[in-house]
């Protein structure tokens, strides 16, 4: 007979505490790109343009700084793309404005090996050439595998060795807040 193993989670972040570390990054976006007139966020499917949007709006209602938001699939730029075709799904990016010489900040909810975060800036770079390409995560979970580093980092969390970090946001899970199991 074989037991079950039961899976301990934990709430690392709650709903209040994303949303104090949004509006910390709207606050450090606005004071180091607010008057370039070139910043625009993509937000990397399905959790990024959620973040994206959410930091764009406080930047409109407290900064005054109108910033355009995109959405990018990467599905076709992965490097583990034959293994998922065959159950995947291929959706749509959605950018209505050029990204040529634009200072983007690129939105995920978690980063770990760093390889979406490479298919990402694969991706945007068959679409144009930016003038920057930095980073916004929700959480760094560590376990890297390529040279990538965010810029704005809302939670560390060590799981290198294992472990996962589920983040939900109400706008897709009805619920605001990340665990750890």
């Amino acid at each position: 007979m074989q037991r079950s193993r039961q899976s301990r989670t934990t709430r690392v972040l709650s709903a209040t505490q994303i949303k104090r570390i949004l509006a910390g990054f709207a606050r450090r976006i606005s004071e180091d790109y607010g008057a370039s007139g070139s910043l625009a966020f993509i937000g990397i499917r399905t959790r990024g343009p959620t973040l994206a949007r959410r930091v764009a709006e406080v930047l409109k209602g407290r900064h005054e700084l109108p910033v355009p938001v995109g959405e990018l699939d990467i599905t076709l730029y992965r490097d583990d793309l034959n293994t998922l075709l065959p159950k995947g799904r291929v959706d749509a990016t959605h950018i209505s404005f050029e990204i040529t010489d634009k200072t983007l900040i690129l939105f995920d909810d978690v980063l770990h090996t760093g390889r979406t975060v490479r298919a990402a800036v694969d991706h945007l770079m068959a679409l144009g050439r930016p003038r920057a390409i930095f980073l916004a995560v929700l959480v760094d979970r560590g376990g890297r595998e390529l040279p990538i580093e965010a810029r704005f980092v809302g939670k560390e969390v060590d799981l290198s060795k294992g472990g996962e970090v589920r983040v939900r946001l109400e706008e897709i899970d009805n619920v605001d807040e990340v665990m750890v199991a």
